[in-house]
């Protein structure tokens, strides 16, 4: 076996590492789809899975633009959030971009003071040396990119955005996914509520009716009367209203 040889054979073989490290990362994060937790949770794990996949990765958040204006959503460790902080406050870097032009972006700190002059400044005494930020699109409202900061230079190669683009491209799927899961579940919660709310308001019209000998539409305006003077819900009302109407007269 020629040196060439043992060359590519190593670079199979962090490939394959590299993909089954891919891979796991994605089975976590389906593990975690699975146990209903909130968005923000999810978007922290996808931090710490993104830094498991990637090994030259010391660092990670997630940027999300989906109101035009940047905000850190999660992080792996705090000092991330200063290092996204400094490129909202500059207009420039990394995260921005990748989730401006949905384009994965990778550069060293020597670069990123041409690309991006006023960012490397602020940032220069961070300790990071590498950024690798890819678009992470999951509806409108949520939008950015996830971003890894290393601290040795050059740190992430042509094989770690591939690797970092995979992941996201899997991740958004899995996360949208979720996402209109818990929608439908909120939407499915404040119905209820509403067909709660009703029952107790119409309950208490029927009381009101009863007692006033007036119709619906009456009753309905007293109600509505006494919660703006008392300025309380009129469910509140209502509950209130059945509640005192059931207590046993003495």
């Amino acid at each position: 076996m020629t040196e060439q040889d043992g060359s590519g054979d190593l670079m199979t073989d962090q490939l394959v590492r590299q993909l089954d490290e891919v891979t796991g990362a994605l089975e976590r994060l389906s593990q975690t789809l699975d146990q209903d937790e909130d968005l923000d949770v999810i978007l922290h794990r996808v931090c710490l899975q993104a830094i498991h996949a990637i090994p030259e990765a010391d660092m990670a958040s997630v940027t999300m633009v989906g109101d035009g204006t940047p905000k850190t959503a999660a992080v792996s460790h705090d000092h991330a959030t200063h290092l996204d902080g400094h490129q909202y406050r500059s207009g420039q870097g990394p995260c921005l971009e990748s989730a401006q032009t949905r384009k994965v972006v990778r550069i060293s700190i020597a670069d990123a003071h041409h690309r991006w002059p006023a960012f490397a400044a602020s940032a220069a005494d961070s300790g990071v040396a590498s950024y690798l930020s890819a678009p992470l699109f999951i509806d409108t409202e949520y939008h950015g990119s996830l971003n890894l900061y290393g601290e040795q230079p050059h740190g992430f190669h042509a094989l770690d955005a591939a690797l970092l683009e995979l992941y996201t491209t899997a991740a958004e799927a899995a996360l949208r996914a979720a996402r209109r899961y818990r929608q439908s579940m909120d939407h499915i919660t404040q119905l209820k509520n509403a067909l709660t709310s009703r029952a107790t308001i119409d309950q208490a019209k029927g009381i009101l009716m009863a007692v006033r000998r007036v119709d619906a539409e009456q009753a309905f305006t007293l109600l509505v009367q006494q919660s703006q003077r008392e300025n309380i819900k009129l469910r509140d009302l209502a509950t209130r209203f059945i509640t005192t109407a059931a207590e046993p007269t003495t």
